[in-house]
């Protein structure tokens, strides 16, 4: 008997916007492009969550030589009203298996 193929998922717990700021907490000097393919969208919506968490003060753009370099504000809060409580280091030590900075 074979296995059937799990379908992709319609939906995912984490929005892309949290998906890229894990990609970044992991790789402070990853390419816009490897954070596309890495979070499955475009290098357009890539660029643009970069800019929206950039905007809303969540990461630090240096640039460095040719490259930007990321930085990620920990202490900030989350956004939504139900998780204001908890900053943004707390999902990163979670989800990323971080050790603590």
């Amino acid at each position: 008997m074979g296995m059937t193929p799990v379908p992709e998922p319609t939906w995912t717990f984490l929005t892309n916007h949290a998906h890229v700021l894990l990609a970044i907490a992991a790789e402070p000097q990853i390419r816009i492009r490897d954070i596309a393919v890495q979070v499955g969208i475009t290098e357009r919506a890539a660029h643009r969550i970069v800019a929206d968490l950039e905007g809303a003060g969540y990461l630090k753009v240096t640039k460095v030589g040719r490259r930007n370099e990321y930085s990620v504000l920990r202490d900030l809060p989350l956004r939504h009203p139900a998780e204001k409580h908890h900053r943004i280091g707390e999902l990163l030590k979670v989800l990323a298996h971080e050790s603590r900075r």
